[in-house]
């Protein structure tokens, strides 16, 4: 069945439909991870959007039950130039069709992805849809011009109540602000007896838990749609250490007073390269953010830039003069990607085991 994938400005793709049989508009962006799309798939942070895969070969190793990063995804679409119809692995369950067909995502196959991948880095993300070749373009075109993009992406992927991830070590009250389960598993692997909450939690919400530290997930949208996570953040700094990753990172950096910026396309793969500025060293990393941090907006604060975007020199990662508070835009959790940053998450555990030991004022000299 023929399907077409229609952009705001009028472009128009024809190709195969797999997937759900439905009609779907969002934002289409493009990740140029070569391995992954089960994980970019069930990433909350592309809540919304319609994904293009810029490597070619898709689904070759199946769906598995291990390798998701939500429970029920979050995306409006999939764009692929290929995909397998019989996977090989081990572990393989299904099929990606199968798995779009059961969770209701419409996909399309077959079109030129480098051809729109390089309209979307030079336009900008754009709106579009997926749907049938028998619906008519201008009613389409109509209904994009008509469509604004929802601002309440947190809401949606957040969960709904507190709940427990026990462990018998320090205890972290991680926010979720969209979380993907990476993040959650290297805190258990550090036997972290982890609460998670809603990205609507209050500061003295999460001071009543008792924390040894915080952590400010990843999430989907622009992060000013989220101004309760502002104000929670200022109200928990300097109490217990804090560390953030992405949409986390983001609200850290409003909370201090600097601003956030939308990217013309975003930083979407598994082979960012990012450069530490006390050591000069640099790491390849996974990214997915459409907003950064303005770079001169942090002069005026209490922050200090501790890592930046060798490809295009947007802030990475910032810490606190102040207090022991530390965040990244990249992903140390990887999933998928490289673990090149995974010691991120060992220096905020000796961040708490600094500040129990002697209060937050002796993480002072602790190197984050």
């Amino acid at each position: 069945m023929k399907r077409q994938l229609i952009l705001e400005d009028g472009t128009i793709f024809i190709g195969e439909a797999f997937g759900a049989d439905v009609e779907k508009i969002g934002e289409v962006v493009f990740n140029t991870g070569m391995t992954g799309y089960q994980e970019i798939l069930s990433d909350p942070s592309y809540c919304g959007q319609i994904v293009t895969l810029t490597y070619p070969l898709v689904g070759n190793y199946g769906i598995n039950r291990d390798d998701f990063e939500s429970i029920t995804p979050a995306i409006h679409g999939f764009v692929v130039k290929e995909v397998a119809d019989f996977p090989s692995n081990w572990r393989n369950e299904c099929t990606l069709d199968e798995y779009f067909r059961m969770k209701g995502i419409p996909g399309i196959l077959g079109i030129d992805t480098r051809k729109l991948t390089r309209i979307i880095r030079k336009y900008g993300t754009l709106k579009g849809a997926i749907c049938s070749t028998e619906k008519p373009v201008e009613e389409i075109l109509q209904q994009l011009k008509a469509t604004v993009l929802p601002n309440d992406q947190v809401k949606r992927v957040s969960t709904k109540t507190a709940y427990p991830s026990p462990g018998r070590g320090y205890r972290v009250v991680l926010v979720d602000f969209g979380m993907k389960h990476g993040i959650l598993r290297e805190l258990n692997k550090r036997d972290c007896d982890v609460v998670v909450v809603p990205y609507h939690v209050t500061a003295e919400e999460i001071l009543n838990l008792s924390p040894d530290g915080i952590m400010l997930s990843n999430g989907p949208g622009n992060p000013k749609d989220v101004p309760q996570a502002i104000e929670m953040i200022r109200g928990v700094q300097g109490k217990v250490p804090l560390f953030g990753i992405c949409l986390g990172h983001q609200l850290f950096a409003l909370a201090n007073g600097a601003n956030t910026e939308r990217l013309k396309f975003g930083h979407r793969g598994s082979n960012h390269p990012v450069k530490d500025l006390r050591t000069g060293k640099v790491a390849l990393t996974s990214q997915n953010h459409g907003y950064t941090v303005e770079k001169e907006s942090v002069k005026q604060t209490d922050l200090e830039i501790t890592y930046i975007a060798i490809n295009d020199g947007t802030v990475e990662g910032l810490k606190h003069k102040k207090y022991p508070a530390f965040t990244v835009q990249y992903h140390p959790e990887a999933s998928p990607g490289p673990e090149d940053a995974n010691g991120l998450f060992d220096q905020f555990i000796d961040l708490i085991e600094v500040a129990k030991g002697g209060g937050v004022k002796k993480c002072q000299n602790v190197q984050i």
